[in-house]
């Protein structure tokens, strides 16, 4: 990541209440929340319509945002954010999920388009620019002819709940490997795996 004085604002991506909390489509919520457990501290509510956290992470300055609005609306809370604490989109990692890729498989780039997904289209829309750092965590597709709008919204199966705790460890191992190495690191480290 570049260095200077503003923080590495880090994004996970979910819909708030306890409704959706172990959905697919929450993921980033939860990565947050591992990250949040290693930085040292509780979320709290910020003006721009999302909980942050400041800490550190890996040594490096960092702001943690869940916005609390629904994912086809986190744009706004994500730039309001970004913002206040005076952080580029050169500056801004989000966590999400990727139905393009197995469960549990991780995928760190930079730019890019949406695929589909609403809440990167509303980030996108909302910083005016494709150039922010992506995390993509692996849900795999839908089976059969499911919706895959549905699939989103629905827990994670038995089978994948054994491996979860893991893989969120994995993926908050990758976003801090990102912001204290860089993403080529990142990406050497975890796109083999």
């Amino acid at each position: 990541m570049v260095d200077g004085d503003a923080p590495t604002l880090v994004v996970g991506l979910g819909n708030p209440g306890p409704k959706y909390e172990g959905n697919r489509h929450n993921i980033g919520f939860l990565v947050l929340d591992e990250l949040a457990a290693r930085v040292g501290g509780r979320f709290k509510a910020h003006k721009a319509g999302a909980e942050v956290l400041e800490g550190r992470l890996s040594g490096h300055r960092v702001v943690l945002l869940k916005p609390r609005s629904f994912m086809n609306l986190s744009g706004g809370p994500v730039v309001g954010t970004a913002k206040f604490f005076k952080a580029g989109p050169d500056r801004v990692v989000v966590v999400h999920d990727e139905l393009d890729l197995p469960f549990g498989a991780l995928r760190l780039k930079l730019g890019g388009g949406d695929n589909g997904h609403n809440g990167l289209r509303s980030i996108t829309k909302s910083l005016g620019t494709k150039d922010y750092y992506r995390v993509r965590f692996g849900i795999d597709r839908p089976p059969g002819r499911m919706d895959p709008a549905d699939y989103v919204l629905r827990d994670f199966g038995t089978t994948e709940r054994k491996d979860l705790a893991f893989e969120i460890d994995r993926c908050a191992d990758a976003v801090a490997t990102l912001v204290a190495q860089g993403l080529e690191a990142a990406q050497n480290s975890f796109h083999a795996t």
